[in-house]
């Protein structure tokens, strides 16, 4: 009788961490959608044909900012090349907090972190866990052109308006 008690116990015990987990997961893809991480992390996005196979997997199409240069959007998925495979959840915490990278490298000025460091400890953990949870992708984006270099591929421009 007690080995059966005990049994219940255990099974609702992982019932209920498995449900927990779900949550969890759905919340962070919820917040991932209505903060538009797509808009530019995922392929294509940003020429209006989102690659589904690219999602969350960075963008050949960068953002330039006169003075500061051509940025593209990193791979989000947990790749250990290419994404955030080295990344701890603390570490993608952390740098939506602020605005810093594990490596001490700032984000993209374009990258609205600010906004973002004002989330819920509760909604950047599930963030951070739904972005850990993603299968990863291998996929290279371009590296970071300062403004007196040469794109390394296509890019939208900011234009400062003229006096």
């Amino acid at each position: 009788m007690m080995i059966k008690l005990m049994a219940g116990v255990i099974v609702g015990t992982l019932v209920t961490v498995g449900a927990q987990a779900d949550d969890m997961a759905n919340r962070g893809e919820y917040l991932a959608t209505i903060m538009d991480c797509t808009g530019c992390h995922t392929g294509g996005a940003l020429a209006g044909k989102p690659d589904a196979a690219l999602y969350l997997a960075g963008s050949s199409i960068g953002f330039e900012i006169p003075g500061l240069g051509i940025f593209y959007p990193p791979n989000l998925t947990p790749d250990a090349d290419t994404g955030l495979g080295g990344w701890s959840e603390a570490d993608i915490i952390k740098s939506l907090r602020t605005g810093v990278r594990p490596d001490g490298r700032e984000l993209a000025p374009v990258m609205p972190w600010r906004s973002y460091s004002k989330m819920t400890e509760s909604d950047a953990q599930a963030l951070a866990s739904y972005l850990k949870s993603l299968k990863p992708v291998r996929n290279a984006i371009p590296q970071i052109a300062a403004s007196s270099d040469a794109a390394k591929g296509p890019y939208l421009t900011v234009a400062m308006p003229k006096k």
